[in-house]
This record gives C-alpha cells, structure tokens and sequence, in this order.
C-alpha cells in the first residue's frame, strides 16, 4: 500500500510536488526549535486554551464567564516597552494528531474519497495559531490571560501534497514569526509520518490580534526579538507581508478602477461573447466550452449553535472556514465534474465576529478559471431576522485544482467582470509564490 501511495505522489502534478518553504517564495526557512519540547495532543489543545483565559464548558455559564474577565482589564499593559521580549523559540509549540496510531480519532477526520478532510485541519489549525500567541504572551504571574486573542487573517495555506492520508500520523508546528504593536503573525507547518519519517504537507500563515479581555479595544503584546540572521530575514519578511496587503488593499476593485490591461481583458470577454446576428449590446452568446458566471455558484446556509462557538463564546473561526472550504469545495467538484484538490487558501479577513445563534449565509461562486484550475471565492454574511439586515464577516478565496481541464467562466455583468479580475489577481498571486 505505501507503495502504492508514493507512487501516486510521484505523479502529482509539479505545482503540488514543489518544495515546502516557510511563508511566502524565497522567504528563509526557520531554524530547528523542536529540542526540549513535547508534542500537545490535538485533543489538548481547546481545553489548554479554555484554562488559559478561563473559558466556561458549559454554555449556561458563558454569562459569568465573561464578567469574571472583565477584572483582567488591570493586568492590560499601559505600553509595549513595559512588556518583556520575546525570542522566536518563546512560542514554538509542536502538536500531534495520531491518526495513524490511535484509529479511533479517524473518523472525524475522514472523507468519502478516504483521506483527510481539509476542513478539519483549517479548524485545528487556527487553534493552534492561537495557542501559539497565547504562549508568546505568557506571564508566569498571571494565572489568566487579560487577553483576548483572535485570527484577524488567514494571509496564506499553500500545500505541497495532493494528498492527506487518513492512516497516518501528523505533526503541526509553529511559532510567532513577527510582532507589530497589537498583532502577531504566526507560521505553521503541518508534516505526515510516511516511512518513518515526517515529510512537509502545507505551510501557513497566519495574522492575530489582540484585545483587551472583553475583545473590545486592542491590547498590546510582547515585543519579538529576533535572535540569529536567520530569524532577521523571518521577521523582515513578516513585516514585508504587512506592507503587501496593505498595497493589495488599496487596489482593491472596491476602491480603484481596473488596470488598462485589465480593461482590455474585461472588453475582449464582452467582444467575443456579442451574438454578431444581432446588431444589440445586450445579445450575447455563450463561447463554446464556457459557463456563464451567473450559472457556477452556491449557495449555503448554517445555523451557528453553541457547540461551534470558541472560548470567547462566539462562532469558532476555524468552524466557519470549514464550512466555507466544504461549500468552495462543493462548487469546484459541480463546476469541474470531477474531484478538485485543495491547492491554496489565501487572503481571509475576519470582518466581524459572528455571535452564537446567528443565520449565517454562504455563498460560492467561481469567479476565475485557467485551464485545470478553479478559482472560488465564498462570502459569509449574516442575517438578523429582528432588523433584516446583513452584514458581511468574511470573504474567503480558495484555489482547486481539477482532474481534468475545465471549462472558461464567462462573466456577463460589469459586477461578474471585477469578480473575474479579482480572481484573476489572487490565482496570479497564487502561481507567483509557488
């Protein structure tokens, strides 16, 4: 059988089976920190992270919970300079899922095509982005955090392996990587046991911020010193990826006009989709081996129970990736008609918390294609029902890559252009790093 399996790996396609790198191409690879340090359980984790801020188990205590918090606010630092430094290997923390060893946890884990399901993996690899900038911050004096500490920005998840056995072994381990005044990036990598040895799966990184112990107004953290040229170039390239997004931002298509190159494209779609029987801007047909945007989307609804909210009793942010991953997922397979493979996350914001009880609504559409890949992008909102409003908490972009060649989306409105040109600037950013 592992045979068999490293035979399949060997046939992924190049862009699956390129190197494992830490962050973003080119970027340093971090030094070995695993001396001294012993593996948490993955069951361990949420339970270490309740103890941490003391988080209730029970949802009828969640009220008092939160009000004992309230007298943390004094432990808040006044300033940064009157926090402690910390060194990169301060926060390094290995976790281990026993897949392989104890079978019992499998099922959770498992899909229909029997490998691991990569929503589950998103769900516990914001935990452990959190644990991580919990143990950054640590106080030996305080037996609780003041802190709340929460995912602002899944920045990016590239993977290597087309792959995820359901039988084996997996190690996660990370570290704070860069450290502005109230936020922190961390990086993550996820390794499966094959043949005795851990080979490299995916690579994360991830943004944190953190809030004073009601999450209403920043807090500051530990300052970071970097100890070896090595981590210089981590932590340089942590406040590179800071400046990256927030130039991104700004030519967001909410914000700015598309390029001149961009606008040829967006007019040669609309020339070569014109009915020439007609003389008429609004008859247009449908380029052969194409789908119209408006026919490549889903849609997707959740009712958020306590039992997915976190320990600040709000809706887990690795649970509504999961579920926005599983309706992404679901897409690319009805558009590709065929199974797609995970081959990046990238760009996720954290809008705005999502509160036990909502309405949430999904929504995913294909708004890029580019001969076996699929570009997704899914929008989360939220619905009151008292006020009917909605108000959008996330915007998630997923890259697939397909069996088999897909057809061309085709957007027909100026709305679906500016889709397609976003998707289009995400997969090429995507294709850059890898």
């Amino acid at each position: 059988m592992l045979a068999t399996r490293l035979c399949t790996m060997r046939k992924l396609p190049s862009v699956l089976a390129r190197k494992l790198t830490s962050g973003t191409s080119g970027s340093p690879v971090l030094p070995d920190m695993s001396e001294g340090h012993l593996p948490i359980h993955v069951n361990n984790v949420r339970s270490r992270l309740r103890d941490i801020v003391g988080a209730s188990t029970n949802w009828r205590d969640h009220v008092q919970a939160m009000q004992e918090r309230k007298a943390l606010h004094t432990l808040l630092a006044k300033r940064q300079e009157d926090l402690p430094p910390r060194r990169m290997k301060d926060s390094y923390l290995e976790v281990i899922l026993p897949l392989g060893s104890q079978p019992e946890i499998r099922e959770k884990y498992l899909n229909v095509h029997n490998s691991v399901r990569f929503g589950r993996i998103l769900e516990d690899l914001d935990s452990l982005g959190v644990l991580i900038c919990y143990t950054h911050t640590k106080q030996e004096t305080q037996p609780r955090s003041p802190l709340s500490i929460v995912t602002a920005l899944v920045d990016k998840i590239n993977l290597c392996k087309k792959i995820i056995y359901p039988d084996c072994d997996i190690k996660f381990t990370g570290n704070v990587s860069w450290v502005g005044r109230t936020s922190m990036e961390v990086k993550m990598h996820m390794l499966q046991l094959h043949g005795g040895d851990y080979s490299p799966v995916l690579d994360a990184t991830f943004v944190m911020v953190a809030r004073d112990p009601e999450n209403k107004r920043p807090a500051f953290v530990n300052p970071l010193i970097p100890e070896s040229p090595e981590e210089e170039e981590i932590f340089k390239q942590g406040e590179l990826n800071k400046l990256k997004r927030i130039d991104f931002s700004t030519a967001s298509l909410l914000k700015m006009a598309p390029t001149a190159e961009e606008r040829n494209i967006v007019h040669d779609i609309f020339l070569n989709t014109l009915d020439t029987r007609t003389v008429s801007f609004r008859s247009r047909k449908l380029p052969p081996n194409s789908v119209w945007m408006e026919d490549a989307k889903l849609k997707g609804l959740q009712i958020c129970h306590p039992q997915e909210r976190n320990i600040f009793n709000r809706i887990f942010g690795g649970f509504l990736m999961r579920k926005a991953f599983e309706l992404g997922w679901a897409t690319a397979c009805s558009y590709g008609s065929s199974r797609p493979f995970i081959v990046s996350v990238d760009d996720i914001m954290f809008q705005r918390p999502v509160e036990v009880g909502s309405l949430l609504l999904l929504s995913a559409q294909v708004c890029y294609t580019e001969k076996n890949y699929i570009q997704v992008r899914v929008h989360s909102e939220v619905y009151d029902a008292d006020t009917r409003e909605h108000h959008t908490t996330n915007i998630f972009h997923f890259t697939f890559i397909s069996e088999n060649e897909v057809p061309r989306v085709i957007p027909k409105t100026y709305g679906e252009s500016m889709l397609y040109l976003d998707g289009k600037r995400h997969f090429a950013a995507i294709m850059k790093d890898i």
